[in-house]
């Protein structure tokens, strides 16, 4: 029978490490030599839907698909005595649930003989991690992209539209049109132009707590009174939120633009609805490059729709520069929303599947300043 090692042990140093295991993020598991589950922080408990003492019951088997490479590398471990790592683990089944995609680390517990401990890495946040490092490798490379056609084509195109405004003057009634689309068509070059410059732009952000639900607020207001005004749009907000630290004029671009795509999704069906969310998601640790540092993105604002939803193919690149659907896009709207909540320290990732698209932004709350000091907000919960 297995030891219990569920609970507190009575000597500090080890209430100490419990309850270091239960702060790491990760679900954390310790499996005897017989291959009961001797141990199972908080997180664990969560990951397989039942408490430790309930796994302690059983075998590690008992909880994972039969045949998982999970067992295999416990025996590797075993007699090894040495660690090993797995990546992109599939572990999806009834029981935990689908795309249980894990990285493992299995270690032996050399005071514990045949003993070990298995640390599970979910693989769908770190996938949208990496995915958001790479929006922004992609939103770099647009900048000296943008401040290239500034100077090589903008100046051209002012000649050719000077050019086409004498000849108007001097051409026939039918042949005016001619000279007018060519002036329309160089407009509208310049336009995307000014548009990409935007990515050049390397000056650091102007910052200080904005409170998120006045942000959303008056998106909502631009919204209905515009693009939207036929469409449903709904909020669930956490009254208690800290305030965001981030330049509120940016975060209006930012939203304004995911509910303008999510406008455009919905289009007009009689049940269209677009929600806005906000919540507090503990969690979520970000290492900044060059540093040791790690930010902290507690805060987690969505962007909801029940549209179409985006094709498959394209929702690994859905934040690269020029990837669009619409027929006259540019495919800088969403590259430029990653850019800035890239400047912020944030990320942003979608999710879309069975006619439910969600755009969900994480960022760093304010250290200066709580929600109430940012600006006034309802705490009578979820408003409609």
């Amino acid at each position: 029978m297995t030891k219990d090692m569920t609970s507190p042990p009575d000597h500090a140093g080890g209430t100490v490490a419990m309850a270091v295991l239960n702060a790491i993020q990760n679900p954390v598991v310790m499996v005897d030599e017989s291959g009961f589950v001797a141990f199972a922080n908080w997180e664990a408990e969560a990951f397989f839907g039942a408490s430790a003492s309930h796994l302690a019951r059983y075998r590690i088997s008992t909880f994972i698909p039969f045949g998982s490479p999970l067992l295999a590398l416990i025996d590797q471990v075993r007699e090894r005595k040495a660690p090993v790592n797995e990546y992109r683990v599939d572990l999806s089944s009834p029981r935990l649930g689908q795309d249980k995609l894990v990285d493992l680390y299995v270690a032996p517990v050399l005071s514990e003989p045949g003993a070990v401990v298995i640390v599970f890495q979910e693989r769908s946040m770190a996938d949208k991690i990496d995915r958001q490092l790479t929006h922004r490798a992609a939103a770099r490379s647009v900048t000296g992209l943008a401040s290239m056609l500034a100077h090589e084509i903008k100046n051209p195109l002012s000649g050719i539209r000077g050019a086409a405004q004498l000849l108007e003057q001097s051409v026939i009634d039918d042949d005016r049109a001619l000279t007018r689309l060519i002036c329309d068509e160089t407009d509208r070059i310049v336009s995307l132009v000014d548009r990409m410059e935007v990515f050049s732009d390397e000056r650091p952000v102007d910052r200080m707590p904005v409170n998120i639900h006045s942000v959303l607020d008056h998106v909502k207001a631009v919204a209905k009174a515009g693009f939207a005004r036929n469409i449903r749009i709904t909020e669930s907000y956490d009254p208690s939120l800290p305030a965001v630290y981030a330049n509120r004029d940016q975060l209006v671009q930012v939203f304004l633009n995911l509910v303008k795509n999510a406008a455009e999704a919905v289009g007009d069906r009689p049940d269209g609805e677009i929600v806005l969310t906000t919540a507090y998601r503990p969690g979520i640790r970000l290492s900044v490059a060059g540093t040791r540092e790690k930010i902290s993105l507690p805060l987690e604002f969505c962007v909801h729709d029940n549209g179409p939803g985006v094709p498959t193919d394209l929702l690994p690149h859905l934040f690269d520069p020029f990837i669009t659907t619409k027929t006259n896009g540019s495919g800088l709207g969403l590259a430029l929303v990653a850019k800035i909540i890239g400047d912020h320290g944030g990320i942003i990732e979608c999710d879309s599947q069975n006619s439910r698209t969600t755009f969900r932004v994480l960022m760093p709350a304010s250290k200066d300043a709580s929600l109430e000091d940012a600006s006034t907000v309802s705490s009578t919960g979820p408003s409609r």
